[in-house]
């Protein structure tokens, strides 16, 4: 059967409604988890059954719920969830005045850090490189194409016979060690910017940050960053610095952290010495204002859903559809071929798990405990304001409360997505329209009452 002749079955269907409600349910989420059992609410009290339900009630017998997964090319639904989720997560530390987090929270010092890596190899860019000569390859030292922004060629290596693939490796699979050694590094750099000692400085203020890892069309990674500096106080959550400390010592703190911030790789099979693994020469760290930054500067607005957009891209975006690049298979396949190698118990003992990443095996969103609220916190409000629906359905009159009430379950896992590539296009298209939807009432929000009426 066809995918039209599925989904048109499923529109005829007496149950379509009750389908395309339990699809709504999920986010008309790509490829949902299916699930078959039963619940019970009941009053904890008196034992009073408030409600059943039982997946054997749904059409087809089954219950879906989202996938999760936080990547746009798996699925928008999910991932269009986990972006607005990080986006209040970031916006929360950067502007406050939402989520439990005090506005006053963005009068402190705080800017935007986006960190790279190190040169592996000249690569092909829309700008054109300054060095002259040919490597021993007969292949010019740097690129000079001019390939405009369409070119798929951007970011695969001008020699890949010269390209160090194992470099590239090593280095991404060290990412994370080498960001945690660069904030250990920076509260260090920020004591000295104030000319105080660590110790001293710690009694007076902490850095907080929010980060995430974003995939250059080289393939390899790079991180985008709020840091926020907040004071000690025992009493508040987010306390603001002493008056003294500001932009400026942050902005020295890291730029000297960056430059120092190092760490040493274990050799790889057939090799003796260690790499020494650094930051790139390019980096950037900019104050964020809080305003829209209608004068050039960087608004709080503009950082937090810069940072949400890349937190839910992968490694699929690096390559074309229908084909995949050459370069992006040589670093996969280098990471298969070190895996095979290494000593299981060793440094790599765990690359063969991370060839699909790249070699990369870092978290893709990370935070310090304080800068703002959880994801966490996020989607338990969500329960709770669904669990709040059902007791307002149960007792219209108010008188149940969340601690009174008890929720039974047995459930099983069935299997992963839907059951026919009829209900996958129905759902899929639904999503579409229900994301369209919500970007239209955005901008409409967004826009003047008379420019409106104008278009």
């Amino acid at each position: 059967m066809s995918y039209a002749e599925a989904a048109a079955r499923r529109l005829r269907s007496p149950e379509f409604d009750r389908w395309m409600r339990g699809a709504a349910s999920t986010g008309f989420c790509h490829n949902p988890v299916r699930l078959v059992g039963a619940s019970t609410t009941l009053r904890q009290d008196t034992g009073e059954v408030l409600g059943q339900y039982a997946s054997a009630s749904e059409p087809d017998g089954l219950t879906f719920t989202r996938c999760g997964n936080r990547r746009a090319t798996r699925c928008a639904s999910c991932s269009h969830e986990y972006k607005g989720d990080t986006w209040h997560m970031i916006m929360a530390g950067a502007a406050g005045g939402m989520k439990d987090v005090p506005e006053d929270v963005a009068d402190h010092p705080m800017v935007f850090l986006t960190l790279t890596a190190p040169s592996f190899g000249a690569v092909h860019s829309m700008t054109k490189g300054q060095r002259s000569g040919r490597c021993a390859h007969g292949v010019p030292l740097a690129c000079r194409c001019g390939h405009d922004a369409s070119d798929g060629c951007l970011g695969d290596a001008v020699c890949p016979k010269c390209y160090d693939y194992r470099g590239h490796v090593v280095w991404q699979y060290y990412a994370p060690e080498l960001w945690r050694r660069f904030t250990i590094r920076l509260r260090r750099e920020l004591a000295r910017s104030m000319g105080m000692t660590q110790r001293a400085a710690s009694r007076i203020v902490k850095v907080q940050f929010a980060k995430v890892a974003e995939f250059q069309r080289r393939g390899i990674v790079h991180f985008h960053a709020i840091i926020r500096l907040d004071g000690v106080d025992l009493d508040r959550a987010y306390p603001a610095p002493p008056a003294t400390v500001a932009v400026d010592h942050l902005t020295a703190a890291i730029r000297a952290a960056v430059r120092r911030t190092s760490t040493l790789a274990e050799p790889l099979p057939g090799e003796h010495e260690r790499r020494l693994l650094t930051w790139g020469r390019q980096f950037d760290v900019r104050g964020i204002v809080r305003r829209e930054g209608l004068d050039g500067s960087l608004s709080d607005r503009a950082v937090a859903a810069y940072i949400a957009k890349y937190a839910t891209k992968a490694t699929e975006e690096l390559e074309p559809t229908g084909g995949g690049r050459e370069h992006i298979a040589r670093i996969k396949s280098t990471v298969r071929e070190l895996a095979a190698d290494v000593d299981p118990d060793g440094a790599f003992g765990q690359l063969h798990r991370w060839d699909g990443m790249l070699g990369f095996r870092g978290h893709f969103s990370t935070k310090s405990r304080r800068y703002s609220v959880t994801l966490g916190s996020l989607r338990g409000a969500r329960r709770a304001w669904r669990l709040d629906r059902l007791l307002q359905r149960a007792a219209p009159a108010g008188d149940l409360l969340e601690d009174s009430v008890l929720v039974i379950g047995t459930w099983a896992y069935a299997g992963m997505g839907w059951l026919n590539e009829g209900d996958r296009a129905l759902a899929t298209g639904a999503a579409d329209a229900a994301r369209q939807w919500r970007e239209d009432r955005a901008r409409d929000r967004r826009t003047q009452p008379t420019e409106r009426s104008k278009s």
